[in-house]
């Protein structure tokens, strides 16, 4: 994992999704993956492109008049820092009582248990 993870905020998770996704892009690629998906305004979205840049999560190189911008972080680890910051804040840094509340709220199907518990095993034979 990276030194340091950023705290991403909701609506800059939405615009690391198409830099994971689709990888080096310009400011104007990115306002047209998101214009179907958002109902920002360009200048909102050149505001949280600049708000990654600033916090490490995007890298950019000069690209004729422009930048091109690209992940300077791993999904996978931001994932996993915002998953720990959530259980530590809302669960005492605790999994189990994250996972009880969870399942005994949601209707998961066969498929969804069955990974679930596979996860679990594949844990714990790790350990």
């Amino acid at each position: 994992m990276a030194d340091a993870i950023p705290r991403i905020s909701d609506a800059e998770w939405t615009v690391m999704r198409i830099f994971w996704e689709k990888g080096e892009l310009g400011v104007g690629d990115v306002i047209d993956a998101l214009a179907g998906e958002t109902d920002w305004a360009p200048r909102t979205i050149q505001t949280l492109i600049r708000r990654l840049h600033q916090k490490g999560a995007l890298s950019h190189k000069k690209s004729g008049r422009g930048f091109l911008y690209s992940p300077a972080v791993d999904e996978a680890d931001c994932e996993h820092a915002a998953s720990r910051s959530f259980l530590g804040s809302v669960f005492g840094g605790e999994l189990a009582p994250f996972l009880a509340n969870f399942l005994e709220r949601e209707s998961l199907n066969p498929e969804e248990l069955e990974k679930l518990k596979r996860i679990v095993d594949e844990s714990v034979e790790n350990q």
